[in-house]
């Protein structure tokens, strides 16, 4: 069961896939900061570097069964500027249907924002899709909360999932199998030591205990204490983002206090330190295995390659009910 990956990031996508017996044989990612960690933790897939836009239909593996993967989301976010189509980032969902239409896979898994489904984005969003049904694919859409298929962490995503139409089926998302048991910080991150600081200027520490347990230092912005960062060890994570300044804080810290609205501060009296998750306990948070281990010369390009990945536990239920409905 041959798939490619497009827009690959660090993999957590590829991952849960492979878990499912899928076989990633070639990926796209143009970010340089990933590559290594890419190549790193997925020895066996080719990696091609270049803008997904040089990539021509010859350059990319025939007989293949799916494609997978999530054009850059930012442009969609509702913590952005909600540019959309109008973003050059959010205009890379039409290399993938180009890829999609030259390649014709059996299926295709796309993720993004919740943003996407937002008014401002809707009517985009669905045009978008009526392009996916003239490539010759059924397609379905919802959006999944990680928490359901055993991800520690309040994750919501839009998923599209299209099968193509001589297959005779379209995706059901009750297929995509919920956990018995929703996991919670206790469960991802308790039998964890104290992490390292970050070197000076946020660098990351050369050798580790533990591979990238080491948590970015510095001030906290107005933006952070304008919510609650902090969630207690019964409880499931904050969404993990793709940014250190922006990392929860670790359920030992003493609770936030809201003194206005939008306004929440620290108990300058508390014996608790307050200091953000490391880049192994977001990765924990977001499923990856410890032995996935994640190479960076400054500390945020960890968590930016950590909060930017789809849950492997999340890619791995889907990928299963994928594999049921088309193989079994």
């Amino acid at each position: 069961m041959k798939i490619i990956s497009l827009f690959s990031g660090a993999g957590g996508m590829d991952l849960g896939f492979k878990k499912a017996d899928f076989q990633v044989i070639w990926a796209n990612e143009f970010d340089k900061k990933i590559w290594e960690t890419y190549r790193y933790n997925h020895p066996d897939t080719y990696l091609d570097t270049r803008s997904i836009r040089d990539i021509s239909l010859t350059d990319i593996p025939d007989n293949i069964v799916g494609i997978i993967g999530g054009p850059p989301c930012q442009s969609w976010s509702l913590a952005g500027k909600m540019r959309g189509i109008n973003d050059k980032r959010g205009q890379l969902f039409f290399e993938y249907l180009r890829i999609l239409k030259g390649k014709k896979p059996y299926f295709f898994v796309l993720e993004n924002v919740p943003g996407i489904l937002s008014k401002t984005h809707k009517k985009t969003f669905l045009n978008i899709m009526k392009l996916f049904e003239e490539c010759n694919y059924k397609v379905s859409y919802d959006i999944l909360n990680a928490h359901d298929y055993n991800v520690p962490q309040l994750r919501k995503r839009v998923i599209v999932i299209g099968y193509r139409k001589d297959l005779n089926k379209k995706f059901d998302f009750d297929k995509v199998v919920k956990s018995p048991y929703k996991p919670v910080l206790k469960d991802a991150i308790s039998d964890l030591p104290e992490p390292v600081a970050a070197l000076p200027k946020n660098h990351a520490n050369p050798d580790l205990l533990i591979p990238n347990h080491e948590y970015m230092t510095g001030g906290f912005s107005s933006i952070y204490l304008s919510r609650n960062r902090k969630k207690n060890w019964n409880e499931p994570s904050f969404t993990i983002q793709a940014s250190g300044r922006h990392a929860p804080l670790h359920p030992a810290s003493s609770p936030m206090i809201k003194i206005d609205k939008d306004h929440w501060t620290f108990d300058i009296y508390s014996p608790y330190p307050y200091r953000r998750l490391s880049v192994r306990e977001c990765a924990r948070i977001q499923t990856f295995p410890d032995d996935f281990i994640f190479l960076y010369k400054f500390v945020n390009d960890g968590y930016k390659m950590v909060g930017n990945a789809v849950p492997v536990n999340l890619a791995y239920a889907i990928a299963k009910a994928i594999k049921n409905d088309i193989y079994m």
